[in-house]
């Protein structure tokens, strides 16, 4: 359902944001492309960001988004 898939986003978001900060916000922002601002605003827990900037931080943390079947 669209609540399922807004929830997952949210908590993906707030884990990104959890190993960003760990690796320092301005280089993981930078390599994505974004702003600092942009990307702690994208990444606060309760944000939903768009499916670009998700991909956009996994590349620059050097993570890979999949999605299987169940």
């Amino acid at each position: 359902s669209l609540f399922l898939v807004t929830a997952l986003v949210s908590v993906l978001a707030a884990a990104l944001g959890d190993v960003a900060r760990a690796r320092g916000m301005a280089q993981v922002a930078e390599a994505a492309g974004l702003t600092r601002e942009a990307l702690y605003k994208a990444l606060r827990p309760g944000a939903k960001p768009r499916l670009d900037t998700i991909a956009r931080v996994c590349t620059a943390l050097g993570l890979k988004l999949v999605v299987q079947p169940a």
